[in-house]
């Protein structure tokens, strides 16, 4: 990954523990985002943790793939992770996502009764946890989530806007070379 990694420079103790093991998870959700990235889809990755650190789903955005415009990574893993645990509620768990969940995915995650969010990179364009909307905190949940931001953002920042510089000029090319058309 081409990416600025922070360095290893963490505080010590229970903070330093876990600041170490969101990173991981973060990371392991990099290379998730990497993977839809290559395949045609907009660089997101999720993974869900559940109790005794054991992973319980870990994907990439698949809307291109599958032609579902529900396919964010986000819901995903959490239709995963219900099905791995037989229950719906998440109350136990924790996901781990590169970019800040729009309204439907922040939606899915007030209804999963989530234990704990945690994301890369703010979406100031879409983000309905703390950016834009606040929909967790709305008089409409009756779940308080825990949020935790800013784990690896540059990184994940970086890998969103490298995917999206390329896909422009991709875009720019194939405009260039497509032959012109009459006009009648």
């Amino acid at each position: 990954m081409p990416y600025d990694l922070p360095s290893p420079d963490l505080p010590t103790g229970d903070l330093a523990d876990e600041m170490a093991l969101h990173q991981r998870w973060m990371l392991r959700a990099l290379e998730l985002a990497e993977a839809a990235g290559t395949a045609g889809d907009v660089p997101v990755g999720a993974v869900v943790v559940g109790p005794g650190d054991r992973v319980l789903a870990a994907v990439g955005n698949r809307r291109e793939q599958d032609q579902d415009p529900t396919a964010h990574a986000e819901v995903l893993a959490l239709r995963e992770a219900a099905r791995q645990l037989g229950n719906w509620h998440l109350n136990d768990c924790t996901l781990y996502v590169t970019l800040e969940p729009c309204p439907m995915c922040a939606g899915a995650i007030v209804l999963s009764r989530l234990g704990l969010l945690v994301y890369g990179t703010p979406d100031p364009k879409s983000g309905a946890v703390r950016s834009v909307l606040n929909l967790p905190d709305g008089p409409a949940s009756n779940h308080r989530l825990k949020v935790v931001t800013g784990i690896l953002a540059e990184p994940c920042r970086q890998q969103l806007q490298q995917w999206f510089q390329q896909r422009r000029r991709e875009q720019r090319r194939s405009a260039l070379t497509m032959p012109p058309t009459e006009l009648s």
